[in-house]
């Protein structure tokens, strides 16, 4: 467990905000563009300024040099390029990092690094906490506060790409992947995740290819109809049962959005892509005894049959207070097979991270909850232990009556 300094001493928290000044990180070309023509400067300095910041790692205007000295000193007046603050950062044995991000008064979110060969996968958070209440995910049970800013979304590429060397370097480790599966729901904070994933594939920005930014959504089908029309990326749907009676438990929202209706507009997010060939990776966790039945698998190779797809089986991750636990791996091989005999591409997330808390679901962070939440789920726990505390109690009373 490292305390990690400021990248920036002299950075404002991130819920401060400058009565005068732009914050510069989160906006794209065009609205950089904007930016300088609204400030009498042409347009082609946004697209300078976006090299500088997130190609180069630059975020002092001084160090800017192919502006000119006028413009940079009316930079320092008008604008600045803030970053979320980095609290701490976790290394796993396994290689995995994991970033504690203060968001100011409104608590804090986490993501994770996780490298694997060649490939180094980035998950970004969201939002502070969660919309959404998935009964077996971590982060639902922490409540909610906001949405992130798009600064403070692509911030977290910024400090990963930083801190690993990536800016102007052929490091070792690197950001090849980003997937939107950090905390919150993506597609509850659809303009600012569109923002921050729209620098993330910039040739300008960090140049990362259509196939290689993943937006995972639990099931948002307005927002998610919208989605085509302002970007291409790669699309996962956290789906996790395969029928509407067992995920209306794990996931609540399919009470609003049933399967039905989601999988038709994952179906309409491929149809309207180019790229016809493209397909939906569909997110499955396992829980023992739940949803690892081998009708569940059959249920559910039935279900994808007309939805080009991937299936990733997850196995859950536990978390303190859960009320699940983690699939045999008899089970788990089993599922996979009956899928695979249906003719489906399976693959099993392997487990990462987890000696550090920065395993799928296992995200918390520490949110300022404005739902309480967090709150009902803490006191459920606590009367849970107290519970069990009394039942041992009797128990060890009559083993003492019994042999006495």
């Amino acid at each position: 467990m490292n305390k990690v300094p400021d990248i920036n001493e002299d950075k404002m928290a991130a819920d401060e905000v400058s009565p005068n000044k732009a914050n510069l990180l989160g906006l794209s070309a065009a609205q950089l563009g904007d930016f300088f023509e609204s400030a009498g400067e042409k347009r082609f300095r946004g697209t300078q300024v976006l090299k500088w910041i997130h190609q180069r790692g630059v975020i002092d205007f001084d160090q800017m040099t192919d502006l000119s000295r006028s413009l940079r000193e009316k930079l320092h007046q008008i604008a600045e390029i803030r970053l979320p603050e980095v609290v701490r950062q976790d290394d796993a044995e396994d290689g995995v990092i994991k970033w504690l991000i203060e968001t100011g008064s409104s608590g804090c979110i986490e993501m994770v690094y996780i490298p694997e060969g060649d490939r180094g996968t980035l998950c970004v958070s969201s939002q502070v906490g969660c919309a959404l209440d998935c009964s077996f995910c971590a982060t639902g049970k922490q409540g909610f506060n906001r949405d992130l800013t798009a600064a403070e979304v692509i911030g977290q590429m910024w400090i990963a790409v930083n801190t690993l060397g990536g800016f102007g370097a052929q490091s070792e480790r690197r950001v090849t992947n980003t997937v939107m599966m950090g905390m919150g729901e993506p597609l509850l904070n659809f303009d600012n995740v569109v923002a921050a994933m729209s620098l993330m594939l910039d040739d300008n920005g960090y140049g990362l290819s259509k196939r290689r930014v993943t937006l995972s959504t639990a099931g948002m089908v307005p927002m998610l109809d919208r989605l085509a029309d302002v970007i291409d990326v790669s699309l996962a749907v956290s789906l996790h049962a395969p029928n509407d009676e067992l995920r209306d438990q794990l996931v609540p929202i399919n009470k609003k959005y049933p399967i039905a209706m989601l999988l038709a507009s994952a179906n309409n997010y491929l149809e309207k892509l180019p790229d016809k060939r493209r397909k939906i990776t569909i997110e499955y966790t396992l829980m023992d005894q739940v949803n690892d039945r081998p009708q569940h698998a059959k249920e559910l190779a039935d279900l994808l049959r007309d939805t080009p797809c991937k299936i990733n089986l997850i196995p859950f991750n536990p978390f303190p207070n859960t009320e699940y636990r983690r699939v045999s791996n008899n089970s788990l091989y089993r599922f996979k097979e009956i899928l695979i005999n249906a003719g489906y591409t399976v693959t099993v997330r392997t487990t990462r991270g987890d000696d550090i808390a920065a395993a799928c679901g296992q995200l918390a962070g520490a949110v300022n909850d404005r739902t309480r939440r967090g709150e009902r789920y803490r006191d459920k726990a606590l009367k849970s232990e107290k519970l069990l505390e009394k039942s041992t109690s009797s128990e060890e009373q009559l083993v003492r009556i019994i042999h006495a």
